[in-house]
């Protein structure tokens, strides 16, 4: 497996978990992927101009970790900071994952 289907794979598993419609897949990059020695890549995922990432997992046989990480500098009660520009799907990602996973009703 090389760094760039690592980075697929990555991408895929992320996109599908948060159902992101495949017509806003486009806000997503892939930051970085590196092979950790003997075990899996390192695939870090973020939206250009934000200063969130996710960095997940991903076996050498292809399985991406369920468990991966979300991480931002935004604090808490921020959540929609800098978002106005996306796509509501991305931007509800973004937000649900700044507020730790959790939905905010107003």
């Amino acid at each position: 497996m090389t760094g760039e289907e690592a980075a697929e794979i990555a991408l895929e598993f992320l996109m599908t978990d948060w159902a992101i419609p495949s017509e806003d897949w486009e806000w997503f990059t892939v930051l970085n992927s590196r092979y950790i020695k003997n075990s899996w890549f390192v695939v870090e995922i973020g939206i250009e101009g934000l200063p969130d990432k996710w960095v997940l997992q991903v076996y050498e046989h292809g399985e991406c970790d369920p468990n991966y990480t979300f991480n931002s500098p935004i604090k808490s009660g921020a959540e929609t900071t800098g978002l106005e520009e996306y796509p509501q799907s991305v931007a509800d990602t973004i937000a649900k994952e700044r507020n730790g996973g959790i939905v905010s009703v107003n």
